[in-house]
């Protein structure tokens, strides 16, 4: 991760000098304080999210919490380098802190996990099908379709582990070979046959999968009108099929380079290829990358400060 973020830090660096940073600049100004706006817009998507994770959590849990939890998770997960995952271990503890079962609350993390990657997998086919629509990128498109074929069966792998493979049951005993645990000792750490059982559970609700899987979608589709109303700000506008273009290429680059700390370089590569595609200029794309950035930093860092607030109480408390 910390090559992923040298790495990515110089790539932006390198962008931005290519393009003018005097350009980008001038196109920031333009969107003005119009593109603070998307500080606020930015709670719907996520409002949606814990929407859906509420479907999974099978004990009483309000919304509102969810929702809270959920903005930390996000801000953990972007802003500090825990490889996509440390947003999920802080979720689950904070859940417990609801009075929620662990297993239940572990459970739902991953069951929602799984989710929000079929989620993004729909969301990169559409992004696909809008850049083929608006653009003569035909020849683009066996290699589309290849990337595309090979994460569904990542994803179809990861699915099917998750639902046959007694994966937490088999870490707990690899745990126990490790650190000389007894099996009573192994099962007290981790529990992981029961955490099997409760993910198996929950992936067995067929109705409830479909739902979370619905309002994860919809947080998606919503979060386009981030770009798509940024880009109008910038004096660049565009219509929803490139908003969405834009938006899923952003998300998809950040989901395959997860060791890269925030993205970094990564987001902004992944805009200016759908952008240069859809005629939309380098500095644009750029520009409406580092509106995305500022906006990521104003919303997440009052999260990561709530959430240091709650883990010191608890120390203090103890």
């Amino acid at each position: 991760m910390r090559i992923g973020f040298v790495i990515g830090l110089g790539v932006l660096i390198v962008l931005i000098a290519h393009q003018g940073v005097q350009e980008i600049l001038d196109l920031l100004l333009r969107g003005g304080w119009a593109l603070l706006l998307l500080v606020p817009l930015h709670a719907l998507p996520l409002l949606l999210d814990a929407r859906g994770w509420q479907e999974l959590v099978r004990a009483r849990s309000r919304l509102g919490v969810l929702f809270f939890i959920a903005c930390i998770r996000e801000a953990v997960g972007r802003l500090l380098p825990t490889a996509g995952l440390g947003g999920e271990i802080v979720g689950i503890r904070l859940l417990v802190r609801q009075r929620v079962d662990g297993t239940v609350a572990a459970a739902s993390v991953i069951v929602e996990l799984t989710v929000t990657l079929t989620a993004q997998f729909i969301f990169a086919v559409l992004g696909v099908l809008c850049v083929l629509r608006l653009t003569d990128a035909v020849g683009l498109t066996s290699g589309l379709v290849l990337g595309l074929a090979a994460s569904g069966l990542l994803l179809g792998v990861f699915f099917a582990l998750l639902r046959n493979g007694a994966v937490f049951g088999r870490l707990e005993r690899v745990a126990g070979h490790l650190f000389g645990l007894n099996s009573r000792g192994a099962s007290e750490l981790s529990r992981g046959a029961h955490l099997d059982a409760a993910i198996r559970d929950l992936l067995a609700a067929h109705g409830r999968l479909l739902r979370a899987l619905f309002w994860q979608l919809a947080g998606l589709l919503v979060g386009c009108s981030e770009t798509w109303l940024a880009l109008r700000w910038l004096g660049h506008p565009v219509g929803v099929p490139a908003a969405l273009a834009l938006e899923s290429s952003a998300q998809a680059a950040r989901h395959v380079f997860f060791l890269v700390p925030a993205g970094l370089g990564v987001q902004e590569a992944g805009l200016m290829g759908v952008a240069h595609l859809l005629g939309i200029g380098a500095d644009v794309a750029i520009a409406l990358s580092l509106a995305k950035r500022m906006r990521e930093l104003a919303f997440s860092l009052p999260q990561l400060i709530a959430w240091q607030w709650i883990e010191g109480r608890a120390a203090l408390s103890r």
